[in-house]
């Protein structure tokens, strides 16, 4: 088999692989709004027929929720490498659209200072990195007429919504699951250009909670002054959580199972390239934070956080309304680090709310519960440093293994449920403004990442 064959294949072909990712990224697959219930659907039948017309049996298959997509490739190489490839199709909410320069799902090719990139909803997450994959498998089989290994194809439709259906479906499915290795490209690079694999992640904890006070809402001219009003305990047990002389959660027993980053470690960090001061200033942001005593990179990847991600009640149309709301709500989430266990967490998070209610507030938790632990990924199997050397290779600079900031349960599932390894590689960039107005992937990203995939399913079915 031809590597150079493929990659010059890659190469010829990219203005059709761009195509390709437009068709995709211009399916609605919203998964956390029933709405767009049809469109995930559509998504879902696109890549089904997608991977059939490079020869790969695929099937759409039903869940409680959105439809996984399977497909199965290979079995004639029965002494390769078997591995399995998830991404998910599924896309954030595009809300504020009026921040958007351009209709979020009419993509389109865009001239910047850092390059062409693929602007719209879904070009970096995840429809851009997941189709790195399924292109270079195009063009393996277009040159070779067979691909290097066994390959199973594994895409959801909900990971932008927790998840709940996926491991119900890989519990049911373990057997057909099974492979020597999981890959995941759904990561970013450390920093522009600087091939990277995931050694660990943050897990993740949400919740949500009401706080009550009067049973309606009050006239504030009557209540103004004797009225507790639910707005101002939520800024006050919100602020409680914070220690803002050291950055550090004042929650008690917050810290419990997190560890320091080995002295080792840190340096390979420190030499990965990451620009904190580009970091910083590509969002607005002018110094970091976070946690006193720990540098910009750590507090990404190796610091557990307590978030806000919202806060709201009472009145909040045009004009004024002059009320004390009878409610305030607020909606947390918790990136974990090291031995953390999110359950106990939850537990010590409510307990702090609950100690600090004044007389007369009430709270209300949700009870949709979601968490997972950090995972930890097996760097030592050989897998990790074939695949280290094909990036090398492609990048023209040295990979590297680093941290992450952000949280994929699924890693952490692919051990727990199945028994596998993941290998996460990514090809995203900090700025791509993921879950956020005008996201994008760079074509250098889309292009280098076909082409490191098909290094990458080289490498490793060479170091079987």
């Amino acid at each position: 088999m031809s590597l150079d064959a493929v990659l010059a294949r890659i190469d010829a072909d990219l203005p059709k692989s761009i195509d390709r990712l437009m068709e995709l990224l211009r399916i609605q697959s919203i998964s956390t709004d029933p709405a767009y219930k049809a469109e995930v659907d559509s998504a879902a039948d696109w890549l089904v027929a997608d991977l059939a017309s490079i020869g790969i049996a695929a099937e759409k298959r039903p869940t409680t929720g959105h439809p996984m997509v399977v497909g199965h490739v290979g079995e004639e190489n029965s002494d390769a490498p078997h591995l399995l490839f998830y991404g998910h199709y599924d896309v954030q909410p595009v809300d504020p659209l009026e921040l958007w320069k351009t209709p979020p799902f009419e993509p389109q090719l865009e001239d910047t200072p850092a390059g062409k990139v693929i602007r719209g909803r879904g070009a970096s997450d995840d429809k851009g990195q997941l189709m790195t994959f399924v292109e270079a498998c195009r063009a393996w089989k277009a040159v070779n007429g067979t691909l290097p290994c066994r390959i199973t194809f594994f895409f959801e439709g909900e990971e932008e919504s927790g998840s709940p259906s996926l491991v119900p479906f890989m519990e049911a499915n373990a057997e057909e699951l099974q492979a020597d290795l999981a890959l995941i490209c759904d990561t970013s690079m450390v920093s522009r250009g600087v091939p990277s694999i995931a050694s660990q992640l943050r897990g993740m904890l949400k919740d949500e909670f009401t706080i009550t006070g009067p049973r309606i809402d009050l006239h504030s001219g009557h209540y103004g002054g004797p009225g507790l009003n639910p707005l101002r305990e939520m800024a006050r047990l919100v602020a409680s959580f914070y220690d803002e002389d050291s950055g550090r959660i004042a929650v008690e027993g917050f810290y419990e199972g997190v560890h320091e980053v080995p002295a080792d470690q840190l340096r390979q960090w420190q030499g990965c390239g990451f620009d904190e001061q580009d970091y910083l200033t590509s969002v607005g942001y002018s110094v970091p934070h976070g946690e006193k005593g720990y540098s910009t990179l750590e507090q990404q990847w190796a610091r557990p956080t307590l978030e806000v991600n919202g806060m709201w009640g009472g009145y909040t149309g045009a004009g004024s309304k002059t009320v004390i709301p009878s409610q305030a709500h607020c909606k947390i989430t918790c990136r974990l680090v090291g031995d953390m266990d999110p359950d106990a967490l939850r537990g010590k998070i409510r307990k702090h709310v609950e100690e600090r209610l004044s007389p007369d507030a009430t709270v209300e938790w949700d009870q949709d519960l979601e968490g997972s632990p950090a995972p930890v990924m097996n760097i030592t199997r050989p897998e990790f440093e074939a695949a280290r050397g094909a990036l090398s290779d492609e990048w023209n600079r040295e990979a590297v293994f680093t941290g992450m900031g952000g949280s994929i349960p699924v890693a952490g599932f692919f051990k727990s449920v199945l028994g596998l390894d993941a290998m996460l590689i990514g090809f995203a960039n900090d700025d791509d403004a993921i879950h956020s107005p005008n996201e994008k992937y760079d074509v250098t990203s889309f292009h280098k990442g076909i082409r490191s995939w098909a290094r990458v399913l080289e490498a490793l079915t060479k170091s079987a």
